[in-house]
């Protein structure tokens, strides 16, 4: 009897351990974010998050916390596991854990939620918390970084992220996981935009300027692209050339690249003459000058120009250059002054191609007429020389009345048609001369009383010409002129 006994009270204190050892349980707390949202990137990815668990003494000694991460909707069903504590590394409460994101983050209502293993228990899940790794947090480009784009009526114009780009573009690209938002600037109030759409590219049929950004959410991001300016073109209308290297540029550094906006075919032009074999979007080019192309967009066409400066800075003079002419003013002389921004620029003046020894200021005052020009150097960084040229000529005479009769014959009296100063190159005045036929031989706003310049053919004894003279306030002269051999 006592033996039973025994056994039964050795049995029952067995049982007793069992029990408790099985029932043991604990509660975990909500998590606490010790921030309020978190925008990861590779220099920074930590974050901490504090919980409170009860009974600490129901820990086993093999327990382990661990941090879950929800989908960015805050549902657990395919939580990631972003932490686990070592066995036994965190006995009291409450408790501080660091954990990191995983760099496909993205979205707006992330939660965490901590479980124990030793005994196992969830918590449940944290406040909702906008979260986002920022593989890519530099300016990129679109539109290979020009800054214009144009669309036929009816049409589109398709935005597009450069990918690699060009320069030293990091392309977001390069990262699949990133997605993107396109945005349209408020023109009403331009330091604001209107979302657009989102993907990778953008179909614009409506005038404005667009920029995308990597889509971080409410995290602040520097990924974001240049802006773009698209306009609805018309057959004859025009556009933008750019230049990778600005305009001025520095030639020493090599050539560079004129850009225009995207089409179906190109052609390029120098100083009016077509270049041979320029066909593509873009030209290389080391050589200053007029560019123009001509951009055929399907439905219509449109042409971009640029005066392409390779000296490395700007520069101007005051006066009207080549083939203008200048006069002495009524001292006698003529100030001219040369505007620059060069660096540590030098100046050489030139009076009919031969160079005035004492003339080495941006300015100089001339007393004769003749065909002036100056040098400006730019003597620190890109070296590099500019040239202006000017000419000065006699004053025009102040006859009193328009002539009907002239005889160029080289004598040097009454050789061209003079006319009043009231109709002569500055005065905005249009001067046209016809034959007798009716046909234009002279049509200008800057006559300078220098007709004819060439030996005319007599075809007839003593021609006879026509000529119309409209002021700049549409007063009109009309007669006849008479040129004897």
């Amino acid at each position: 009897m006592k033996n039973f006994t025994f056994i039964n009270i050795l049995v029952f204190f067995v049982f007793f351990l069992t029990e408790r050892t099985v029932n043991a349980q604990i509660v975990i707390g909500k998590p606490s974010l010790g921030f309020s949202q978190a925008c990861a990137s590779t220099s920074f990815n930590t974050y901490n998050t504090t919980f409170t668990f009860s009974p600490d003494t129901s820990l086993g000694g093999t327990n382990q916390f661990i941090i879950e991460l929800s989908d960015n909707t805050g549902s657990f069903t395919n939580a990631t596991v972003i932490y686990t504590s070592t066995q036994g590394a965190v006995t009291t409460s409450p408790a501080t854990l660091s954990f990191s994101l995983p760099t496909t983050t993205a979205g707006e209502a992330y939660k965490i939620r901590i479980k124990s293993t030793a005994p196992a228990a969830t918590s449940t899940g944290s406040d909702a918390f906008a979260a986002y790794y920022k593989l890519q947090d530099t300016p990129f480009t679109i539109n290979n970084l020009i800054s214009t784009g144009a669309y036929c009526a009816g049409g589109s114009y398709l935005l597009t992220i450069d990918n690699p780009g060009t320069g030293d573009n990091d392309s977001p690209l390069k990262y699949p996981s990133l997605t993107f938002n396109w945005y349209k600037v408020n023109e009403a109030n331009p330091t604001t935009s209107i979302f657009v759409a989102s993907g990778e590219t953008l179909s614009v049929n409506t005038p404005g300027t667009y920029f995308a950004k990597t889509n971080y959410g409410t995290c602040t991001s520097e990924s974001y692209s240049n802006r773009v300016t698209i306009s609805e073109a018309t057959s004859g209308g025009t556009s933008t050339i750019t230049s990778s290297l600005g305009n001025p540029y520095c030639s020493s550094e090599g050539a560079t690249t004129l850009s225009t906006i995207n089409g179906n075919s190109y052609k390029w032009f120098k100083d009016g003459a077509e270049i041979q074999g320029a066909t593509n979007q873009t030209y290389v080019t080391n050589e200053a000058g007029a560019y123009t192309v001509s951009v055929n967009l399907g439905n219509c066409t449109t042409t971009a120009t640029i005066d392409l400066d390779n000296s490395g800075f700007t520069s101007n003079i005051n006066v009207p250059e080549v083939p203008e002419f200048n006069t002495l003013g009524t001292d006698g002389t003529l100030v001219v002054t040369v505007t620059t921004n060069a660096s540590n620029p030098e100046f050489e003046w030139y009076f009919n191609e031969t160079i005035i020894p004492t003339a080495t200021s941006n300015s100089y005052e001339a007393s004769k007429s003749g065909n002036y020009k100056v040098a400006v150097t730019q003597t620190d960084g890109c070296m590099a020389t500019t040239e202006h040229h000017f000419s000065i000529s006699e004053p025009f005479p102040d006859v009193e009345a328009i002539p009907n009769l002239i005889s160029p014959n080289n004598d040097g009296y009454n050789d061209t048609w003079v006319i009043p100063q009231a109709y002569v190159a500055g005065t905005n005045t249009q001067v046209v001369i016809l034959s007798s036929q009716g046909k234009v031989m002279l049509q200008t706003n800057n006559y300078q009383n220098n007709w004819p310049e060439n030996q005319i053919d007599f075809n007839a004894v003593n021609p006879v010409y026509y000529y119309i003279i409209t002021t700049a306030t549409n007063k009109t002269k009309k007669g006849s002129i008479t040129v004897v051999k």
